[in-house]
């Protein structure tokens, strides 16, 4: 029993490390309480994991664009003059880079200095789950790795916005399939997919595909089967995507779609 007892301890305390060397950067300081004007802000950017109202998130943001400068995937863009009072402040657009997970860290949210983009949610997720973990009956803690725990959770906890699908251009609710590099060979976006042998991102025109009905949307989803999945349709028994509650936002299901004008979009999560 004493074995045991120290086993989970020290899982846990592994768990708080993690947790404490994540957070290092992400921390940041408190948000202060602002008033505004009655100025129209733009509500349709979709901003990075983490980020708060977008009032507050706008005012807050210093734009210093260390979030930018650390996204391995290049993903977060800063706004140009023309967006007015959100000039300079980070936004992500999926359909030419999506935010696919591969820093495996939330490294945006980390490094923001102001704490719009909240680390502590993602702190506490990681947290929790590695408490989970540390409480399932029959687990060998020695073979678990608390980071690798926390990095699942802390990836599911991100609600950047939601995917919807466009039921009348989708290749998958017309019955047909796809052959070939989704973008072509000339399009730059990169992630790294799920089934891939690499640890980082690699470019979509490098990926082919082959599939009888188009389903890019389900098989290259970075969270999996809790975010979207294939479905049979009611009366027809025809399989079709269908978002679900853990979709996170992140966009790759956009860039992956090879419509030309993309069947499913990400709406950001209005606040």
């Amino acid at each position: 029993m004493a074995k045991k007892q120290i086993g989970r301890r020290e899982f846990i305390i592994s768990g708080s490390v993690a947790a404490g060397v994540l957070a290092v950067a992400g921390v940041g300081v408190k948000y202060l309480d602002i008033s505004h004007s009655g100025e129209q802000l733009r509500q349709d950017f979709l901003r990075p994991p983490g980020a708060i109202g977008e009032v507050e998130f706008m005012y807050g943001c210093i734009k210093c664009g260390l979030c930018v400068q650390i996204c391995p995937v290049q993903a977060i863009k800063l706004a140009g003059a023309h967006e007015g009072l959100s000039y300079g402040t980070p936004y992500i657009d999926v359909r030419e880079q999506p935010c696919d997970f591969s820093c495996d860290a939330l490294q945006c949210v980390e490094t923001c200095p102001t704490a719009v983009l909240n680390f502590e949610q993602f702190k506490d997720a990681g947290a929790l789950a590695v408490e989970k973990a540390s409480q399932e009956p029959g687990v060998d803690l020695s073979k678990v790795n608390p980071f690798e725990v926390q990095k699942v959770a802390m990836k599911e906890a991100v609600l950047m916005g939601k995917a919807h699908i466009n039921k009348n251009t989708c290749l998958a609710h017309q019955r047909k399939g796809f052959k070939g590099i989704s973008r072509g060979t000339d399009f730059e976006g990169i992630y790294r997919a799920p089934d891939s042998k690499f640890a980082y991102a690699t470019p979509l025109k490098d990926k082919e595909f082959d599939r009888e009905i188009c389903n890019l949307c389900v098989t290259e989803c970075p969270i999996g089967e809790s975010a979207i999945v294939f479905v049979p349709g009611r009366g027809s028994g025809k399989l079709h995507p269908r978002v679900l509650e853990g979709c996170t936002g992140c966009g790759v299901c956009v860039m992956v779609c090879p419509t030309e004008k993309p069947s499913i979009v990400v709406e950001p999560i209005k606040s």
